[in-house]
């Protein structure tokens, strides 16, 4: 395990966890944001990029979103929002599995988090929300835009708007999170979810990832060029050929 002050980091084999350690609630400071994004970017740029989980130390907190401490004028603010939409977007274009899991509250900017994993488990005692609206503050743009696309305008509208936090029934019910799940197996659950998905065809998952995360950002003819950029990856890999002939044999008998 590499450690440092604000993220502990594990590796086992095609596995990456990322656990937020800044007690008592895994605030996001501009150094926890800056660790995270240089992982990110890292593990991204590896020949093949681990699935990696992401997670908060202790129970109570995934994260409290982020530092408000550190909201102190536009000099400091800029460059800190600069560094957090940065981070989405690589979480947004990360090429294999992320998933998300959540011990207690995952508010502000960590639902953004959410917002932009492949797949979340949570605990019972798991709240969501974008309290900001009441605190002077504002989410990130590229986050509410997430949010519209993820949860729907309605939803969206009543997290944002009114600020009030929702309880894991309601999260899972409006598509926050995906699993709810014991205390006590989250990151196991969310351990196993995430190999789950990285044994999956990795070229197939990765543009398949691509298009759900971002074709509402592109034009048609971005589309079609994707496409066939796409065909020509899968149609050359031995492991999605395997997999068209067996079914292929399977259907002929």
């Amino acid at each position: 395990m590499i450690q440092d002050d604000a993220l502990l980091i594990d590796r086992q084999l095609d596995l990456v966890t990322l656990t937020m350690n800044r007690p008592p609630a895994n605030a996001l400071n501009n150094e926890l944001v800056e660790r995270l994004l240089d992982a990110f970017r890292a593990l991204a740029c590896q020949a093949m990029p681990p699935g990696i989980v992401l997670t908060g130390q202790g129970t109570r907190f995934f994260s409290a979103g982020g530092d408000i401490k550190e909201v102190t004028g536009i000099e400091i603010s800029r460059p800190r929002m600069r560094s957090f939409h940065a981070l989405l977007c690589e979480m947004e274009r990360y090429p294999a599995p992320l998933v998300c899991a959540v011990r207690g509250y995952a508010v502000g900017g960590a639902l953004e988090f959410l917002l932009h994993a492949d797949y979340v488990i949570a605990n019972g005692e798991c709240k969501i929300g974008f309290p900001e609206i009441n605190h002077g503050l504002l989410p990130a743009a590229k986050g509410m835009r997430k949010a519209v696309q993820k949860l729907g305008l309605r939803d969206a509208r009543a997290l944002l708007y009114w600020g009030e936090l929702v309880d894991a029934r309601k999260a899972l019910e409006i598509g926050a999170i995906d699993e709810i799940t014991a205390t006590s197996d989250v990151t196991s659950r969310a351990l196993e979810e995430c190999k789950y998905l990285r044994g999956k065809d990795q070229r197939l998952f990765a543009a398949i990832k691509r298009s759900l995360n971002l074709t509402e950002q592109m034009d048609d003819a971005s589309l079609e060029a994707m496409t066939i950029e796409d065909l020509g990856a899968y149609l050359t890999g031995d492991s999605s050929a395997d997999a068209r002939a067996r079914f292929l044999s399977k259907n002929a008998k």
